[in-house]
């Protein structure tokens, strides 16, 4: 009986790789262990982003090969940064994220597959990490793979979308598997289609929308550059009942000098219009976004132009990160800011945002209405999701027992970044 162990990082679409490469590994009658010391077999699925984050995959990596046990390294840090993992890890094979339903191959052969491959990651078997979420990714790739800043063209490889027909098919799939959320992932879902002729995004949404079934659609980040132009057909699908009223926009920068360094295409202008105009046309709309902090270039200025902006746009949830030089990037020659200054503004930055989370979260309390449970918390508590995918905290009720299931929840309270509320009826 061979035996694999496995850690996930990173995105949603890096999660959905480590469920097919587990799929395709069980398939084969391997079994998934708990622990890497009952392993054969070590699956490290990671994320290079940013890092903070590379450095611990490496960490990571460093502690696992003590085990002694053959190691896969997938995820981007395979392609992205090759180098750093095999000064530490020699034997360690390589994945290629776009080559990801290789896995038997590189186990069997003791084979590394470092370059893009066109393979299909939608129809392979899958071991879920959430039973209630179902990943789905729709393109690979970034369409635009201009940011000055970011890894991932280096690492992802070219842009390419799945035809809708396969990403419905992938749906029912796993809606058969009893899943409550489908969540649709890419480096970019404002891009779907383009390379196709056109933005096909809102035909997508409303296509896995028209499948029968009781589930909700959670619809990944979306860049502003390529949304203008479908944006009335994009705010129209967003009313459907089964798709949560939840945008994940990022700006990076409330300022056009930054956004320009950057290369990110649009202007503030641009961001604030698409944002403006999805909150005017949906109703409690959650927003997300992103900011880098220190950017090289960036002078205070700059950085009270973010503050002013994000006061300005108040967000529910904003991502906040400090600029980090990543390996073949333009940016990794750039000279950096001075890090107490980018660590000050960070600091500032996450207070601010903070206090406008708890605000937004303020008019909830009273609210009574339908969640879904769709997590476990780390101390085991059930954690619900309305269909605005506001994140509520279950007080007093076991995860285990609610996961999966449609409640009536009432909110009493609120922290800057989830909803407490009280458990009136399971339904």
């Amino acid at each position: 009986m061979r035996k694999v162990y496995a850690e996930i990082y990173g995105c949603t679409a890096n999660v959905a790789d480590g469920e097919i490469a587990l799929g395709i590994l069980r398939r084969s009658e391997w079994v998934i262990v708990n622990n890497p010391e009952d392993a054969d077999v070590i699956l490290l699925v990671t994320c290079t982003v940013k890092k903070p984050t590379s450095d611990r995959m490496l960490h990571r990596i460093n502690c696992l090969k003590n085990y002694g046990k053959k190691i896969v390294v997938a995820g981007c840090m395979a392609s992205g940064e090759s180098d750093k993992i095999k000064r530490i890890a020699p034997e360690a094979l390589l994945l290629h994220p776009r080559a990801i339903p290789m896995i038997s191959e590189v186990i069997e052969k003791n084979v590394e597959f470092l370059e893009e491959r066109d393979l299909k990651k939608l129809g392979h078997p899958r071991v879920l990490k959430n039973p209630v979420v179902g990943i789905i990714p729709v393109s690979e790739g970034c369409r635009w793979r201009r940011c000055t800043f970011c890894i991932v063209p280096a690492t992802r490889g070219r842009f390419t979308s799945y035809p809708i027909h396969e990403i419905v098919k992938e749906a029912e799939n796993l809606l058969s598997l009893d899943v409550k959320e489908i969540w649709l992932t890419s480096q970019d879902m404002g891009s779907y289609g383009l390379e196709m002729g056109r933005n096909m995004l809102p035909e997508l949404l409303r296509t896995i929308a028209s499948i029968p079934g009781d589930f909700w659609i959670r619809v990944g980040m979306m860049n502003p550059i390529y949304l203008k132009p479908i944006l009335t057909e994009l705010a129209e699908v967003y009313k459907h009942p089964k798709i949560y009223k939840f945008l994940h926009i990022p700006i990076q920068s409330g300022s056009d000098k930054v956004l320009k360094l950057m290369d990110r295409g649009y202007t503030v202008s641009m961001f604030k219009e698409i944002v403006e105009y999805m909150k005017e046309n949906i109703k409690d709309l959650t927003l997300s976004t992103d900011i880098i902090v220190g950017y090289p270039g960036e002078e205070e200025e700059d950085f009270e132009k973010t503050v002013k902006l994000i006061e300005e746009i108040k967000p529910d949830f904003v991502n906040i990160s400090r600029f980090f030089p990543r390996p073949k990037t333009p940016a990794e020659k750039l000279r950096p800011l001075d890090p107490n200054i980018v660590k000050e503004r960070s600091r500032r930055l996450t207070e601010i945002t903070r206090k406008i989370a708890l605000e937004r979260n303020l008019k909830w309390v009273g609210w009574k209405g339908i969640a879904l449970v769709d997590e476990v918390g780390e101390r085991g508590e059930a954690i619900a999701r309305n269909i605005y995918y506001k994140p509520i905290v279950l007080l007093g009720e076991d995860g285990r027992r609610l996961l999966g299931r449609k409640i009536e929840v009432e909110i009493v309270d609120v922290r800057p970044y989830a909803l407490l509320g009280h458990l009136l009826k399971i339904i």
